[in-house]
């Protein structure tokens, strides 16, 4: 099996102002990685600007960004994966540093941070910057972390995340499932400050602030669900008992009173929503059991990752 030192991924949908320099730009940061361009149905020949550039490039034909990050996974295989945007948003000036994080630090995945940086001066997309400040918080305090840019682009990847991670997402949510699903299998996640530029005149976002932006916290509520089930159905049956005792006050007050039940129907409502509470409560229980089983199986699996690299290494030796 063919494995490289360094592998950098980029995703690309119609980059073609742009995917030349990027491809440029990391050859020449890291001369001994390999640079692979993953064209996503380009109507605009970015395919052949990154080859005459010197990448290799792929292609995937299921449309969204989500969908090019599952094939990227599978079919490459590095010690150090660095994914990065084709439209020439980050500098390769940083490169070399993610990257080191993950080679010689053993870091999972390292974040290349540009909110610490230049995002908010340079992104003139005003409810983009919202997105980010909303989905951080979001995440932040559902996961009990302190992530500070969790849908960048730009991320240096180790060998034993890459094929671990169980990419669902199809479209731009897929960097909120990569943060999420690290912090969930506490992995060593670390942080780097990168320089962010908008993009050139002429150039534009593939991200829709709305539809995209719905996608994603939607996203982050799913995962949530799947992840911390307990936290998240005892939240639901806390809501059913509320509504219950909502139906079941008055009913139980005239009852004490005149010892008849004349609001029968309420009654029944809150018998019905106090059920539903319960069962809640129960299926947060089980699927809680269920969340920690899959975490052992992923550790089980995490290390067969690690011999299996470790072993190609001594191969190549």
């Amino acid at each position: 099996m063919k494995l490289d030192k360094i592998a950098v991924l980029i995703p690309c949908y119609n980059e073609s102002k742009t995917i030349g320099k990027v491809v440029r730009d990391f050859k020449n940061e890291l001369p001994e990685a390999v640079v692979y361009v993953f064209d996503n149905n380009s109507d605009d020949g970015a395919d052949a600007i990154a080859k005459e550039a010197g990448a290799v490039v792929f292609y995937e034909k299921r449309q969204g960004k989500g969908n090019v990050v599952r094939t990227m996974f599978r079919r490459i295989n590095a010690e150090c994966y660095l994914m990065v945007d084709g439209d020439d948003t980050y500098s390769a000036g940083e490169a070399k540093g993610l990257c080191n994080l993950v080679l010689d630090e053993t870091a999972d995945m390292v974040i290349g941070d540009r909110l610490s940086s230049t995002y908010f001066t340079e992104n003139k997309r005003l409810f983009h910057n919202t997105g980010n400040k909303l989905v951080k918080t979001l995440i932040n305090r559902i996961f009990k972390s302190d992530v500070n840019d969790i849908m960048t682009g730009y991320r240096a990847l180790s060998y034993e995340f890459v094929k671990t991670f169980p990419s669902l997402s199809k479209g731009f949510e897929i960097e909120t499932e990569m943060t999420i699903h690290s912090l969930d299998n506490n992995l060593n996640i670390r942080s780097a400050a990168v320089e962010y530029k908008d993009r050139i005149p002429g150039s534009e976002s593939k991200l829709n602030t709305y539809t995209d932006g719905y996608r994603i916290v939607k996203t982050v509520f799913g995962l949530y669900k799947n992840y911390r089930p307990c936290a998240f159905f005892s939240l639901l049956s806390a809501l059913f008992l509320l509504i219950s005792a909502a139906f079941l006050a008055p009913v139980l007050v005239e009852n004490i009173q005149t010892g008849l039940v004349p609001g029968f129907p309420s009654f029944i409502a809150g018998a019905f929503f106090a059920l539903a509470a319960l069962q809640s409560f129960f299926t947060g229980l089980v699927l809680d059991m269920i969340a920690k089983k899959n975490r052992m199986d992923f550790e089980t699996k995490y290390m067969e990752c690690s011999n299996q690299l470790l072993m190609i290494k001594n191969i190549g030796k």
